[in-house]
């Protein structure tokens, strides 16, 4: 994830496909990215493109995929177009040999997206799935803490992502916001500790016809759980995630910028030496309160991270940090929390759990 370049390495030539709601931003940490050489951005809009790179960019801009694939000097496409266009887009890109960072989520369904990943591997190209929280400094860190054995063995996870709109016109609360906190889950817990159901429950009170507060409960592996709330209606933005360990807690406030990151040394322990389930049953709960770190986090776009992380794997023929099959397991609990919303939030299993 760092963003150095050595001197014998060439920039990764790189074209960009859609300039719309998040297109300009892949286009400005490319352009700004020693480690790579944005040749073309690529839009049906040409006006949109045009707006993307600036009046007096020399970039060129053309409506044509094909054009860009022929384009030898191109390496590598970020697709940046809706997600129903995913399959095709980055499907010829994999046809013309190049590495592909696609915007979440990877495909509308798991079936398309287990398509792309085939693809990728058959094609033997990069698949990166753009999950830019992963690259934030503050859950880095929260991987860190997790993969070193600081917070112990994970408890439970708690997320909060709620603003007041906006309401999407062709997703639900669910595919909008919860994608964020599903690859964050993803990303930091261990492999002892995933997912194994899903069960939505979510309500619609203004009458949009789709679902507008939501709640997600995701059993996990080792008597764990995760716990996500989504909410379009809320007065208030809160971005929050609390990860709670055997031995200590940490919570993450993504809007607190002096502080994002706090690690509580508390906990809960049972006074009880005997593994019985009578004896535990009989002993005294002690709680556990020592000190409050606030680890000092450096401050830096995480999406540049995220161009550095997709140019490093190209380079060193490498696995990137969220591959394709990251994205396919985000996809396939969103697929299921529709399913448990349809069978009035009855748990639906994943595959990718076990």
């Amino acid at each position: 994830m760092t963003d150095t370049k050595p001197a014998d390495r060439k920039p990764v030539g790189v074209a960009v496909v859609g300039a719309g709601y998040w297109g300009p931003n892949l286009v400005r940490n490319f352009s700004a990215h020693d480690a790579c050489d944005l040749r073309w951005v690529c839009d049906l809009d040409i006006e949109r493109a045009r707006l993307a790179v600036g009046r007096y960019s020399t970039l060129r801009l053309t409506t044509s995929l094909e054009e860009v694939l022929d384009d030898p000097q191109v390496e590598a496409v970020a697709v940046a177009t809706p997600a129903g266009t995913h399959v095709s887009v980055a499907g010829a890109c994999f046809d013309a040999g190049k590495h592909v960072l696609v915007e979440k989520p990877l495909a509308p369904t798991v079936v398309e997206g287990r398509e792309l990943v085939d693809r990728a591997a058959a094609a033997g190209v990069v698949l990166m799935c753009d999950h830019t929280y992963c690259y934030t400094p503050a859950v880095a860190r929260i991987r860190e803490l997790v993969a070193g054995g600081q917070l112990g063995d994970i408890q439970y996870v708690d997320s909060v992502r709620i603003n007041l709109g906006l309401i999407q016109p062709d997703v639900d609360v669910f595919w909008d916001l919860a994608p964020h906190d599903l690859s964050i889950l993803d990303f930091i817990l261990p492999a002892d500790r995933r997912p194994h159901a899903v069960a939505a429950q979510g309500a619609d009170p203004i009458g949009s016809g789709k679902a507008c507060v939501g709640y997600l409960a995701l059993p996990l592996d080792g008597n764990a759980i995760a716990h996500t709330h989504v909410n379009w209606l809320s007065p208030t933005k809160i971005r929050t995630m609390i990860v709670g360990g055997s031995s200590r807690m940490v919570v993450w406030d993504d809007l607190h910028p002096t502080q994002r990151l706090s690690m509580f040394d508390k906990g809960v322990d049972l006074r009880a030496d005997s593994a019985s389930t009578e004896a535990r049953h009989e002993a005294l709960i002690a709680y556990r309160v020592g000190d409050l770190v606030a680890p000092a986090l450096p401050e830096f776009e995480a999406l540049r991270a995220v161009v550095g992380e997709f140019a490093g794997a190209i380079r060193e023929h490498r696995v990137p940090l969220t591959d394709g099959a990251a994205g396919l397991r985000v996809l396939e609990i969103l697929e299921a929390a529709s399913q448990s919303l349809a069978d009035d939030g009855a748990a639906v299993p994943l595959e990718g759990g076990r």
